[in-house]
């Protein structure tokens, strides 16, 4: 989240300075075998991702209290007729203070809540070159925040997210709503997402490991292909959009382990209908760990899991920040030879930049890319086109918890 990694997203940051404790969870789909004897909950009862784990849908789009951290996670892209693009981001995080959301008993305040909702919305005005980003932070507290179980439906304030699943990609609809005023007029999305595939299981067993560790590890899915039709309002303009968006579902008790700095997450949408899933956890003395992993998704849905050494990702240049001073890779060639696939990745947008946009103060890159062949693959090589994310955390320091 994306490894969300999808981040944790960095939003981590918020809820530590906030309320004062709570393990980060790190990102995407691992490779090595689950250690033996694995716990099924930590010593706090939060449970840990275990393997095996049998999704099941609709009720793995609703929350999960029983684990500590969950994010559902949506960016995209899409463009007004006039040929204007923009790419968005909107990302839902839960955080459990204890283990199962105990409800209230009669006669306790209303303000008790046991969970927590930070949440943040970004765009990305491609024609403009100019990117925006807010966030927020809501309690469980008189139902300012909230996730139900079994189902879709999410909420930070007033920014949304509820779906109505049937069974079938074909039936399935998801409603995306935020909106923050600002200077220059609202800026909002409201959007209506209908999946093209079914979801993707991203890891073995049900379970994306992070590294060795028991507790390293979560339960990872992802919607590769929305169909994506609505309202987008960039500075108080309402435009009706289409395009493509991404869903990360993502939930478990993990950590970072101390000796991990951050990770480079991608997500590609290639025009043959194929997406890719890769994460890069980086370690502090440089090197990768061996967990880092991805996936391959069929233009039929079918999944294919890409250990670390089946795919190779090279940074083409650094792009420092006027924000933070941090310097980031900007940038990359892509290749998955077992694929038959290499392709260069290039922002839409250079700055891409959530500098300190959480009430931890966390900052880190997230934006829009555009997919294009490598030029070894104008020479004879499988390239392709398509649009993409990219998530890179760690680079303004390394992130603790």
């Amino acid at each position: 989240m994306r490894l969300a990694i999808r981040i944790v997203r960095s939003l981590v940051g918020l809820a530590v300075a906030l309320v004062c404790a709570w393990p980060l969870l790190a990102e995407d789909s691992g490779a090595a075998p689950r250690p033996a004897a694995v716990p099924a909950t930590r010593p706090d009862g939060f449970r840990i991702a275990t393997a095996p784990y049998a999704f099941s849908f609709p009720r793995d789009h609703g929350a999960h209290p029983a684990y500590q951290s969950e994010w559902w996670y949506y960016t995209g892209h899409v463009a007004a007729p006039d040929g204007r693009r923009f790419g968005y981001e909107l990302t839902f995080f839960r955080i459990g203070l204890r283990p199962g959301d105990p409800a209230p008993r009669p006669g306790q305040s209303r303000w008790r809540g046991n969970e927590l909702y930070p949440a943040h919305f970004a765009l990305t005005d491609e024609n403009g070159k100019t990117f925006y980003h807010s966030d927020r932070f809501a309690r469980e507290a008189l139902g300012l925040g909230f996730a139900a179980t079994g189902r879709l439906a999410v909420r930070a304030g007033d920014w949304t997210l509820d779906g109505a699943p049937q069974g079938a990609p074909d039936r399935e609809r998801m409603v995306l709503h935020a909106s923050d005023a600002t200077s220059d007029g609202r800026n909002a999305i409201d959007f209506v997402q209908v999946p093209e595939k079914p979801p993707a299981i991203h890891g073995h067993g049900g379970v994306s490991r992070k590294a060795s560790c028991a507790s390293c590890a979560s339960h990872y899915y992802s919607y590769t292909r929305l169909r994506t039709t609505g309202t987008l309002t960039f500075h108080g303009t309402p435009l009706r959009v289409a395009g493509i968006s991404w869903m990360d579902h993502e939930f478990g008790s993990g950590e970072l382990r101390a000796d991990q700095a951050g990770w480079d997450w991608f997500s590609l949408q290639l025009d043959d209908r194929r997406e890719v899933m890769l994460y890069l956890l980086r370690e502090k003395d440089g090197s990768v760990t061996p967990e880092s992993s991805g996936s391959l998704v069929a233009p039929d849905g079918s999944v294919r899991y890409l250990p670390r050494d089946a795919f190779a990702i090279e940074a083409l240049g650094r792009w420092t920040s006027p924000h933070t001073g941090a310097r980031y890779p900007s940038g990359w060639r892509i290749r998955i030879p077992s694929a038959n696939l290499d392709v260069t990745l290039a922002p839409t947008v250079l700055d891409q930049e959530l500098a300190g946009s959480t009430g931890g103060g966390v900052s880190y890159w997230e934006g829009a890319v555009d997919v294009r062949p490598s030029d070894a693959a104008a020479r004879g090589a499988r390239g392709a086109r398509g649009v993409g994310y990219v998530e890179l955390t760690g680079y303004a320091g390394a992130l603790s918890l």
